[in-house]
C-alpha cells in the first residue's frame, strides 16, 4: 500500500512538472482561432502546425537558433576549459587557501546579471565587441566562472595523490596531466557542470537583450520576447508557444546525450556523503 501511495505521489510530482511543457505544445498545435477560444479547449480540436510555419517564415527565428547555440556553446566550452585550468591550480595549493579563494569567486557569483549589464556593455563598446558573439560569451563566460570553478574543484580533490606521482614519473606536463588524466576522470562532474552552464546561457535574456541589440543577433529568448502580432493590442500566443516548445528541442538533445555522465554527476556528491 506504501509502494502503491508513493507512485502515485511520484507520478502526481512527474505530472505538474511536466504539465506546463505539454500545454505549451498542445497551445502551439492549435490553429490560432481555437487558441482564444471560449470556453477554452484543452486538446486540439485540430491538429495544426500553422504556427510552427509561421515562427519560421514570419521571423528569422532559426537565425535566433543558431546565434543561441553559437553563444551558448562557445561559452560553455570556454568556461569549461578556463575553469578546469583554475581548478586544477587549486588542487595543488593548501585546502585552506584554496577554500578561501573559492569564497572570493563565490562573492562575484552572488551579484545579478542585471546589475552588470551596463557595466559589461561598457567594458565591450571600448573593445568593440557590443553586437559580437565573442562579447556574450565572453560575458557568459565571467557570469558562469565561479560555479564551474567550484564543481570543478570538488571533483579534482576526489583524485588520488598516486595518480599525479605515477605522471609526474612518466613525464607528463601540468597540462597532459589536466587533459589526458584529471579531466578523463572527471568526465561525470564535467557533464552535468557543462550542461548546467549551457541551460543558464541558453536562456539568458538581459545581458543578450544589452549586448546584442540587432535584429540578426538576437538569441532565442530575445526573439520570443520581440513576438508580436498584427497590432500593439495583439499577443500571438500560438506562435510563441510554438518558439518555446521549439527552444527546449536542443536542451532535451543534449541532457539526453550526456544522460549516462548527467546521471553519475548527479549521484556521485550522495553516494560518497
Amino acid at each position: 500500500m506504501k509502494k502503491i501511495l508513493l507512485y502515485l505521489l511520484m507520478g502526481l510530482v512527474i505530472l505538474y512538472c511536466l504539465f506546463p511543457f505539454f500545454w505549451t505544445i498542445l497551445t502551439a498545435l492549435k490553429p490560432s482561432d481555437e487558441v482564444f477560444s471560449v470556453p477554452v479547449t484543452y486538446l486540439p480540436e485540430k491538429f495544426s502546425i500553422e504556427n510552427v510555419k509561421n515562427v519560421f517564415s514570419k521571423r528569422p527565428f532559426g537565425r535566433y537558433i543558431l546565434n543561441s547555440l553559437i553563444v551558448a556553446g562557445g561559452a560553455t566550452a570556454l568556461t569549461l576549459w578556463v575553469a578546469s585550468l583554475i581548478a586544477f591550480h587549486l588542487r595543488s595549493l593548501d585546502l585552506k587557501k584554496a577554500t578561501r579563494i573559492q569564497r572570493w569567486l563565490l562573492i562575484g557569483a552572488i551579484v545579478p546579471p542585471a546589475l552588470l549589464a551596463i557595466p559589461f556593455f561598457v567594458v565591450l563598446a571600448k573593445l568593440m565587441l557590443v553586437n559580437h558573439y565573442f562579447g556574450l560569451i565572453l560575458s557568459y563566460t565571467a557570469l558562469n566562472l565561479p560555479f564551474a570553478v567550484w564543481m570543478l574543484h570538488a571533483a579534482f580533490r576526489q583524485l588520488p595523490k598516486e595518480l599525479d606521482e605515477a605522471a609526474l614519473m612518466d613525464g607528463f606536463s601540468p597540462m597532459g596531466r589536466l587533459f589526458r588524466i584529471a579531466m578523463p576522470l572527471s568526465r561525470p562532474t564535467l557533464s552535468i557542470t557543462a550542461v548546467l552552464v549551457f541551460i543558464f546561457c541558453w536562456n539568458e535574456f538581459i545581458l543578450a537583450l544589452t549586448l546584442m541589440p540587432t535584429q540578426l543577433k538576437y538569441t532565442v529568448p530575445v526573439g520570443i520576447s520581440m513576438l508580436s502580432g498584427a497590432s500593439v493590442y495583439e499577443i500571438p500566443w500560438g506562435e510563441i508557444n510554438a518558439a518555446v516548445a521549439l527552444t527546449t528541442i536542443p536542451v532535451i538533445l543534449i541532457i539526453a546525450v550526456l544522460q549516462r555522465w548527467v546521471i553519475e554527476g548527479l549521484t556521485t556528491g550522495a553516494m560518497k556523503g
